[in-house]
């Protein structure tokens, strides 16, 4: 049981601090205020969301959650475990490709190396956030997978609405202030979340 503490506080942490940080910085506004919050907000991401998360896989396991809570696994388990698997791929295809992208196109990484300019070519330019679409999709389908209810509940309720929180209230400031008016292009020019229809 004291895993689930472990998760729970560390969502609200993570939701706490980026709330904190958003306010901070638009009372601070300023690149280098905007780095240095950008990498305690990615900071709290590891500590709060992803390190938790990744205890639970090992202990007590996803698949021992329900019986900790008291509640029923997933039913259908071949069901959900097909639909985990159809979820949990393009989702690491996103994560993997996002990563790549922001290496070579943006001179950064995912969290504390920060990007140097805005990426907006390859998967970019159809979607603001892949790698986070990617998280979501992939968190996603190990829950189904694992057929844990508590699971799918946990990413479907805490982890993606804290971290939409953390996207729409920090980072688009964060970038906003680091990059100018080239990211207020490119943000009025693609979409947010869900990836646009390539035109022919």
């Amino acid at each position: 049981m004291a895993i689930l503490y472990l998760d729970l506080v560390g969502l609200l942490a993570f939701t706490l601090g980026v709330a904190v940080l958003g306010w901070w910085l638009r009372k601070h506004p300023s690149q280098p205020n905007a780095e240095k919050a950008s990498r305690i907000a990615h900071f709290l991401f590891f500590a709060g969301l992803v390190g938790p998360g990744l205890v639970s896989v090992f202990y007590p396991g996803l698949t021992r959650l329900d019986e900790l809570v008291g509640i029923r696994p997933l039913p259908w388990r071949p069901l959900f475990l097909v639909a985990g698997i159809i979820v949990a791929l393009p989702g690491l295809y996103l994560m993997v490709v996002s990563n790549r992208r922001l290496r070579e196109l943006g001179s950064g990484a995912n969290a504390f190396r920060l990007t140097q300019q805005i990426v907006e070519g390859d998967i970019y330019q159809y979607t603001r956030n892949p790698m986070s679409l990617g998280y979501y999709l992939l968190a996603l389908g190990i829950g189904l997978m694992s057929g844990s209810t508590v699971a799918t509940l946990a990413v479907l309720l805490g982890i993606v609405p804290a971290h939409l929180f953390f996207l729409k209230f920090f980072e688009e400031l964060e970038l906003g202030l680091r990059f100018g008016e080239s990211y207020q292009q490119y943000k009025q020019q693609v979409p947010f979340l869900i990836p646009r229809v390539p035109s022919q």
